[in-house]
């Protein structure tokens, strides 16, 4: 392998991996009579290099390659993406965050204890790092993502130590949702509206009994609340506050409320996270599935972003069309400030 070779691997090492990398919260809103909203924050230490990056629909993948280069050598998949989507991408080279033209939205968040087992060579492999990018350009529900999650099987990424542990949040435009977590080699997933919420560590079963000995029905001021950065209290604090959002009167209203659930379980600058030292909130994204309007807030910056997918030449040969949210002159409505590019990404 040469040196470039390795120093991409080691790249999605550390994107996707050891540490909190992930230490993030997605919040799911399927109850509001106005629609399906979603928010998540991104923690992490350093910037991740986010752009925004609109793909068409007919991107040809290689779910074996980072950057150019071999990973997954057996078998590894191949696809050409039915929908075109715009996703928030992570050093370049993989995709944590996004919403498909069909309303399909999905995140990637770290889970220490995933698993993906060892590699069945009968089905194809996609690396972990294109394991989101995989479902939003085949799938335009969370029952289709479900039903092509079993087609493929995600392979780690590796590199100095380090594994590519993660688990995925999904969300649709009916408000269907699933959690998909790997835990020592076997698939399970938390399918149904009722999951509206993930974190990191524990595993999610863990997760919902931690929660059920908590008693918010009698919510108050003076209601205790776990109040740190850890997951278990990001967690119960999503669900309490989910629980409290009042009926929104307009859009903007809605994504106001998901934000605010996402600002408060977010991490301060300087909080410490345990073992794994400081890693702060970089950034907050929200979507309107049934708008398709995706929302990006970068904890550095002023201004929420959004962009409306609507507004791009989705169709297969339209170029790729990537943003760099870290200005700090952008505000509102940014889908003209998107710049084609000569080549993908990935």
């Amino acid at each position: 392998m040469s040196e470039y070779s390795l120093l991409m691997v080691v790249l999605v090492a550390v994107a996707f991996t050891a540490g909190p990398a992930h230490g993030c919260t997605r919040y799911l809103w399927n109850t509001s009579s106005r629609g399906v909203y979603v928010s998540r924050t991104m923690d992490w230490p350093e910037s991740t290099d986010p752009k925004l990056t609109l793909f068409p629909r007919g991107m040809i993948r290689h779910g074996g390659e980072v950057g150019g280069h071999l990973v997954v050598k057996d078998n590894p998949a191949t696809w050409t993406s039915q929908h075109a989507s715009l996703v928030t991408t992570v050093y370049g080279i993989g995709t944590v965050d996004g919403l498909n033209e069909k309303g399909l939205c999905g995140h990637a968040l770290y889970l220490k204890a995933t698993n993906f087992g060892e590699r069945d060579l009968s089905k194809p492999g996609v690396q972990a790092g294109l394991w989101l990018q995989y479902v939003l350009d085949n799938a335009a529900t969370v029952a289709e993502a479900v039903a092509i999650l079993d087609d493929v099987q995600v392979v780690m990424v590796e590199a100095h130590g380090r594994a590519a542990t993660i688990h995925l949040a999904l969300e649709d435009a009916r408000g269907d949702s699933a959690g998909v977590e790997y835990v020592e080699g076997e698939k399970t997933v938390y399918h149904g509206e009722q999951y509206r919420i993930m974190t990191n560590d524990p595993p999610y079963n863990e997760q919902l009994e931690l929660l059920s000995k908590l008693d918010f029905s009698r919510p108050s001021r003076d209601t205790p609340l776990p109040g740190n950065v850890n997951p278990r209290d990001r967690f119960q604090r999503a669900a309490y506050y989910g629980e409290l959002l009042p009926e929104p009167k307009s859009e903007r209203e809605a994504i106001a409320s998901v934000l605010a659930i996402a600002r408060n379980v977010s991490v301060p600058f300087g909080a410490p996270y345990g073992e794994f030292g400081v890693y702060n909130t970089e950034y907050r994204t929200a979507a309107n599935l049934k708008d398709l309007r995706y929302f990006f807030e970068l904890t550095t910056n002023p201004s929420v972003i959004w962009v409306e997918i609507e507004k791009f030449d989705l169709k297969k040969g339209a170029p790729v069309m990537i943003l760099d949210p870290n200005d700090i002159g952008l505000a509102g409505d940014v889908s003209d400030k998107f710049e084609a590019v000569d080549a993908p990404p990935f």
